[in-house]
């Protein structure tokens, strides 16, 4: 079913580029992959694009993606804990949590490169900054919605705040925050393109912004599918982990 679906996605897409009959508007299947063959070899002289090859520029975006999201999803699990666990740090800090994750990446990027300037660091900032909130609000409400009784349970028998968290609160809300993961590293695809919009290339992201410059419309689609293929390979990956790390996932 799914490669039919594929197959019938790429007939009206060679029917809506016949139709436009403008390659900078709508490009034709066989551009992009004359553009995917193009730009993963030397040809006439030129490697790549801009003297790298797109598995090096994915390469780039998905390690800039790797460290944004680490960092992100580390400061909201620890974020997440403090929310569920300390209701006066919850009343204070969930708005703050809020706004942060309503605010579009491009709205604060201008912000980070004034004061990291337009290296490595405010991306990998802005990466972190948009992966933070779901995992840290996924958290929060995983841990705040512990079962009382286990928790009550574990206090008569004993056991310390922190042994609470760490064998009673922590299991349980490991699937929901595993959801918040996913959606984190998610949002932080999707805003590579913002955090390569200034001196990005190498990167995906980069070469996108870039293309788009020349109304190389090809070489967009090209990038975007290397980040939407790439980003299904990953969250195929996280499914894969979340079902070998939280087994009794779904189970009562």
């Amino acid at each position: 079913m799914r490669v039919l679906a594929a197959l019938a996605l790429l007939g009206l897409w060679q029917l809506a580029a016949t139709a436009a009959n403008n390659p900078s508007f709508v490009p034709a299947p066989r551009a992009v992959w004359d553009q995917l063959v193009r730009l993963s070899t030397t040809h006439e002289g030129i490697r790549g694009y801009s003297g790298s090859l797109l598995v090096e520029h994915l390469g780039v975006s998905l390690r800039r993606i790797l460290i944004g999201s680490a960092i992100g999803v580390a400061a909201g699990l620890l974020l997440g804990v403090v929310l569920g666990t300390v209701p006066w740090i919850r009343v204070v800090a969930e708005p703050v949590v809020t706004f942060v994750r309503a605010l579009p990446p491009l709205a604060y990027f201008s912000l980070l490169i004034i004061w990291f300037g337009i290296d490595e660091t405010p991306k990998l900032w802005l990466l972190a900054i948009a992966a933070l909130p779901p995992v840290a609000v996924a958290t929060a409400a995983a841990v705040h919605g512990a079962p009382r009784d286990l928790v009550e349970a574990a206090r008569a028998l004993g056991a310390s705040r922190r042994n609470v968290v760490q064998d009673v609160v922590l299991p349980h809300a490991l699937p929901e925050i595993f959801t918040g993961v996913r959606l984190a590293v998610g949002i932080a695809y999707s805003s590579v393109v913002a955090a390569e919009t200034v001196n990005g290339v190498p990167g995906i992201g980069g070469m996108v912004r870039d293309a788009q410059r020349y109304l190389q419309t090809d070489v967009v689609v090209l990038g975007l599918f290397a980040i939407g293929i790439s980003g299904l390979l990953i969250d195929g990956l996280l499914r894969v982990a979340e079902r070998r790390l939280i087994p009794w996932r779904g189970r009562s």
